[in-house]
């Protein structure tokens, strides 16, 4: 379990787990959600929920980790743009650290 400051002062946190972050990396949710100007502002947090919101409109959106995303991270009261920041450089560090295993390729397909 991971801790992420959401706000300045550092008085608000927002609990994400591994599961949170495999969902996040399951459907690519970070993929050019920030701009090429690098800043994350409530207009970014915007894109990402409506991102999510279309994924939850199909069939894919009966997935109850993405549920469980929403609920415990991205739409969490304490969730702003700053704490959006420091989500990005979480899953950035976990996304180094766990680097996804390629699909083993099967000889017979060859």
């Amino acid at each position: 379990m991971y801790s992420i400051q959401s706000n300045p002062s550092g008085t608000r946190h927002i609990e994400v787990s591994e599961v949170h972050l495999e969902t996040i990396r399951r459907y690519h949710l970070f993929e050019h959600l920030v701009d090429s100007n690098g800043i994350i502002d409530e207009s970014v947090l915007d894109k990402l929920k409506f991102n999510i919101r279309s994924i939850l409109s199909t069939d894919a959106g009966q997935d109850k980790q993405l549920l469980d995303l929403c609920f415990d991270v991205i739409y969490h009261n304490n969730m702003k743009a700053f704490g959006l920041s420091h989500l990005i450089d979480l899953y950035r560090q976990w996304d180094e650290a766990h680097p996804e295993s390629a699909p083993a390729i099967n000889e017979e397909t060859l």
